[in-house]
């Protein structure tokens, strides 16, 4: 069975999809945002997954990619397309490759004109394809820079994405209206710049007359993406906290084990954030646990030392987890959330003060 996810980057409006065989465990990321790389790396590690390789639908310009932090994580290669002369892949695609992730594999098409190193990625059965800035949901990739080409879009999209079978899903790398897919029916139908009988004429006059302005982020995330993410500083990396042995979540939140917290107990600060007759309950509390109900934490945040790490209690974790996004609201950046509160402290064998023995 097919594992897929669709993961979206707020700042950049980048969808970073994530597919992977459930038979051998194989995955494959396609264009990961550096900023989400932790996100990525939490999903993979929770889905039990082992990420093969990162591949690039073609060099960014408004995000830098995340695929030089993943290899550092899980010692993943590197791919994208040869033309764009990017240094440090581990391989470089041409059309008709084949990525392959366990018993599934994803097939090249080169699709350029938006840039002159797109690339399309085509799943083994034609069921979904991943059309970078090449096709987007109604519109297209712009193509008034890095050797954009609109006549070469317009063929690439007839050629390579459109000749697809009528109900293969269409994901795109971007999109700035929540739209999330869409199929080869839809596009050769509605899409007002390509689909129809829209001429090749047609859709250049269309493309030579946007204006648009450049991205953002051109003067950064380009150089950076032909360096496959690499950072200045090499040393940036996805190692956790070190004032304990943390686990960050798919939810965006660091997880701290019993065991671990017994162990780092002296050095930080628990606040059981359950009311008061659930502390003093069947439960019972973790010794030098200080209790500040939920409902209480914003209005109580005096009583906590900002500058010593705070792991947050409740009954199952799940209250404690909100208590984590409450800290980190109020600027308090070393805190954690124990891993099944209460309920796996005592099936764990933990000690506690009170409850029923």
């Amino acid at each position: 069975m097919l594992i897929f996810r669709q993961l979206f980057d707020q700042q950049s409006c980048t969808y970073t999809y994530l597919l992977g065989d459930s038979v051998s465990c194989q995955a494959v990321l396609i264009d990961p945002v550096f900023e989400q790389a932790r996100r990525d790396a939490a999903l993979l590690n929770e889905l039990g997954l082992r990420l093969c390789v990162t591949v690039e639908t073609h060099v960014h310009a408004d995000h830098v990619t995340g695929a030089w932090l993943l290899k550092q994580q899980f010692d993943s290669q590197i791919a994208l397309a040869q033309v764009t002369g990017a240094v440090g892949a581990d391989r470089y695609l041409t059309h008709g490759d084949e990525m392959e992730f366990g018993k599934r594999s994803l097939q090249v098409r080169a699709t350029p004109g938006h840039t002159n190193g797109c690339l399309t990625y085509v799943l083994d059965d034609e069921s979904m394809a991943f059309t970078g800035d090449c096709l987007l949901v109604r519109g297209s990739g712009r193509t008034d820079f890095q050797h954009g080409d609109p006549h070469m879009l317009y063929r690439s999209v007839h050629s390579q994405i459109l000749t697809l079978p009528q109900n293969c899903l269409l994901y795109p790398a971007h999109d700035y209206r929540g739209l999330s897919v869409t199929s080869v029916a839809e596009e050769q139908r509605f899409n007002p710049r390509l689909g129809g009988q829209i001429a090749e004429a047609d859709f250049v006059g269309y493309m030579e007359n946007m204006r648009l302005p450049h991205p953002k982020q051109i003067d950064v995330a380009i150089p950076a993406n032909l360096l496959c993410g690499k950072p200045d500083d090499d040393t940036v990396s996805l190692t956790a906290p070190t004032w304990a042995a943390l686990t960050y979540t798919f939810a965006g939140i660091w997880e701290i084990q019993p065991h671990a917290l017994e162990e780092s107990a002296e050095a930080v600060q628990i606040i059981d954030v359950r009311e008061p007759a659930e502390y003093n309950g069947p439960l019972g509390h973790i010794a030098g646990a200080k209790l500040i109900p939920l409902g209480d934490l914003t209005r109580r945040l005096g009583e906590l030392d900002a500058g010593r790490p705070i792991v947050a209690v409740c009954r199952s974790g799940a209250r404690s987890a909100q208590a984590i996004v409450l800290l980190e609201q109020a600027g308090i950046k070393q805190v954690a959330n124990l891993a099944g509160g209460m309920l796996r402290w005592r099936a764990d064998g933990r000690p506690v003060q009170g409850g029923i023995r």
